[in-house]
């Protein structure tokens, strides 16, 4: 990613108009409600040290949405408040598995999932998506890979960078599957809110309430429009959550008190501003998609939800990484290969929908004239 944003930054320093579909930032700003909550936390004097659990007004904000949205009430001792939603996975890594086992992970998947394993020692194993499943994951695809050494499974769906969501059969057999292998399952649920369809979100922590192996992991960077203030949460089994706590209270000691309170009044507050920032995520996705499958030789499975489209472009005869170059310098698009998500990407590009109409009307004008070139 950061090799992309290199070659955009030299372009756009030699005046090049680059439209930006590269980086999953919301391109909305925080809804004034929340700022509002922070800014009273400050005025107020909460700017000293908290408890490394979290706020327990926040907490108690947790336990209650997750009841609403996943039909169980978590325990207070399983309910962890974090920096951010990024960091949980190395915390969970660090404190379930011990140099040398294995995490399976998706294929292609999040980056960060790959770096955090190999800081612990551990071993990423990756298993595939495939495209004619719509990207769903599939337990099918994972038994083959677990072997004595395995220890974790990560889930993701909504998914990164497929915009894939697993339909709760398949989500079932998943949990049988860990439980029949005695695995823990970390499920990655930051997109959790971005659905489009007309379906409810399943989450597997509901099929044991997060007190025996699942680690249900959320934040408020995608859906509330707060990537930059890093605040997440973890339910997880009670000596799960407490050892990640003492690895939180020894790195970064606690979360900052108006994060917190920021984060009770995205939860508690005014929801119109995130139904109007999903509306039109789901107006860009049809825009995105529907241009995509126009042009010749690009496929485009809809996705259900997050905000990525992942096109097919295997037909250019192009790497990825070939593919996504020739977009930056001769369309002025600023795409992600595939390949960077897995070798089960190679073949595909990402293109982020958090951006305006406008926008990606901009991009697929030039993506088509470029692709009529190859």
């Amino acid at each position: 990613m950061f090799k992309v944003i290199d070659k955009v930054k030299r372009l756009e320093a030699q005046g090049r108009d680059v439209v930006h579909l590269e980086i999953g930032d919301p391109d909305f700003k925080t809804p004034k409600h929340i700022i509002d909550a922070a800014k009273n936390s400050l005025d107020f004097g909460e700017t000293h040290y908290g408890s490394s659990w979290g706020l327990f007004d926040f907490i108690e904000t947790m336990r209650k949405a997750t009841s609403k949205s996943r039909g169980f009430l978590p325990d207070i001792n399983q309910v962890l408040v974090t920096p951010g939603a990024n960091i949980s996975i190395y915390y969970s890594i660090f404190c379930l598995v011990n140099p040398g086992q294995e995490v399976l992970v998706p294929n292609p998947g999040f980056p960060t999932y790959l770096s955090s394993i190999a800081m612990c020692g551990a071993t990423a194993v990756p298993y595939p998506l495939y495209e004619e499943n719509g990207f769903g994951m599939r337990a099918a695809d994972i038994e083959p890979l677990i072997t004595d050494k395995t220890r974790l499974l990560i889930i993701n769906s909504p998914q990164n960078p497929t915009g894939a969501i697993t339909d709760p059969e398949n989500l079932r057999e998943i949990y049988d599957l860990a439980v029949k292998h005695d695995l823990y399952i970390y499920s990655d649920e930051i997109y959790s809110r971005m659905v489009y369809e007309e379906k409810s979100f399943f989450s597997i922590a509901s099929l044991d309430q997060a007190k025996e192996r699942v680690i249900l992991s959320n934040g408020f960077s995608k859906a509330f429009a707060m990537t930059g203030w890093r605040l997440g949460s973890v339910i997880a089994p009670p000596i799960v959550a407490e050892r990640m706590m003492m690895l939180l209270q020894t790195t970064s000691s606690c979360v900052s008190a108006f994060v917190q309170r920021a984060g009770i009044a995205a939860i508690e507050g005014d929801q119109a501003p995130v139904d109007e920032m999903m509306a039109q995520y789901k107006s860009r996705r049809d825009l995105l998609v529907d241009g995509l499958n126009a042009i010749p030789g690009i496929s485009c499975h809809k996705p259900g939800g997050a905000f990525y489209a992942f096109p097919n472009i295997s037909s250019f005869g192009l790497t990825s990484e070939e593919f996504a170059d020739v977009m930056l310098e001769k369309a002025d698009v600023a795409l992600l290969p595939g390949s960077n998500f897995g070798s089960q990407g190679e073949g595909f590009v990402r293109l982020v929908y958090a951006s305006s109409a406008d926008n990606i009307n901009k991009a697929l004008e030039r993506i088509a004239s470029a692709c009529k070139k190859l």
